[in-house]
């Protein structure tokens, strides 16, 4: 099988509302420009397409056949979507690529949160018959899991709030971030609770966005790029959906894909944590080193575009290879409550 790797990479602003439409299109068209721009490819050079939405977050059924409108009629196309975080499609189109089924593909991601009432929407991703009936919210089940871990002293509040204070740091050499303002930990630590011990700065911020990757196989991609980002780990797995039938404090789902992933001396990571108290999970789980530097970006507390963001997060670490700034990088995307779901992608340059 071929190897695969990416080759573009592109992001709408993070905004906290957008005009227009659900359907994405007016996100998409700037990014897939810019994106055919990058690599010097266009639209008849693709060879498939993948995209990742939800119908819920839209409110309408099929909401991702509209979407397609950014791509045209002409010419036509081989396209698929997944009802998940555009990172699960990019799994689909590495396949895709991986069994010669394509040379080339483009996979995108987008939402716009501020649409509904997020909290409220993601409670439809609980159990149907005991959970969701009763509307837990995704930022109160967070804060669960934060209490546990500081009841069981694996981080502080305190550690939470160097957490948002480091991620807006980073954040201001991003212009695609939501939140980049800086503070100090005393001044994070003096604002109220959202929901104990969570602060606004401990959640993600609503964000409406949209990403896209290009990748391609061993034949074209030096021809795109001159430092493509291959891959060289792509694992997904999965705990239990039932909070009580697991440990919160613990992911071994993230664990087990980042052992089969092959994380061990990766120098970038972009984790996808959407609550500060969830990136300190992540690098226990992970086994990352104090020398890894986590989410240049600015991560999901700097702009959390639902869809997008386990995207952007594989985005940006793979750029930091076709930068030349690392030799092997780390992206890491999550799903359903709790860091339910979890997908890692290691990415390595050569030389």
């Amino acid at each position: 099988m071929t190897d695969v790797a990416v080759v573009g990479f592109s992001q709408a602003p993070h905004e906290r509302r957008t005009s227009g439409t659900t359907n994405g299109v007016e996100m998409l068209v700037p990014i897939f420009r810019e994106v055919f721009a990058a690599t010097g490819l266009s639209k008849r050079d693709i060879g498939f397409w993948c995209s990742g939405s939800s119908d819920y977050l839209a409110g309408r059924a099929f909401s991702f056949i509209s979407a397609i409108d950014a791509l045209g009629a002409v010419p036509p196309i081989t396209e698929s979507h997944v009802e998940a975080d555009a990172a699960w499609a990019l799994y689909e189109a590495y396949l895709k690529i991986r069994t010669g089924e394509a040379d080339t593909a483009l996979v995108y991601g987008f939402g716009k949160s501020s649409a509904g009432d997020l909290r409220r929407i993601l409670a439809l991703q609980l159990d149907p018959y005991l959970v969701a009936p009763l509307w837990p919210d995704s930022v109160s089940i967070a804060g669960l899991q934060a209490r546990l871990g500081i009841e069981a002293g694996l981080w502080s509040e305190r550690d939470m709030a160097q957490v948002a204070m480091r991620s807006r740091r980073d954040a201001a050499d991003n212009p695609a971030a939501q939140l980049a303002k800086s503070a100090d930990v005393d001044e994070l630590l003096a604002q109220p609770y959202l929901a104990d011990p969570l602060r606004v700065h401990d959640c993600a911020p609503i964000t409406d966005g949209a990403a896209v990757v290009v990748l391609a196989n061993a034949d074209r991609a030096c021809n795109i790029v001159e430092n493509p980002a291959w891959i060289t780990g792509f694992e997904h797995r999965v705990d239990s959906g039932q909070l009580g039938g697991r440990d919160l404090t613990t992911s071994p789902s993230t664990s087990a894909a980042a052992k089969a992933a092959g994380a061990d001396g990766v120098e970038v990571a972009e984790l996808h944590a959407p609550f500060t108290h969830q990136e300190l999970l992540l690098r226990a789980a992970i086994g990352l080193s104090d020398s890894v530097r986590i989410n240049p970006s600015g991560g999901a507390l700097a702009g959390n575009p639902m869809f997008a963001a386990g995207l952007t997060r594989i985005g940006e670490a793979a750029t930091q290879i076709m930068r030349g700034t690392a030799r092997k990088t780390l992206g890491h995307a999550t799903s359903g409550p709790a860091l339910q779901q979890n997908l890692i992608c290691v990415m390595e340059g050569r030389a």
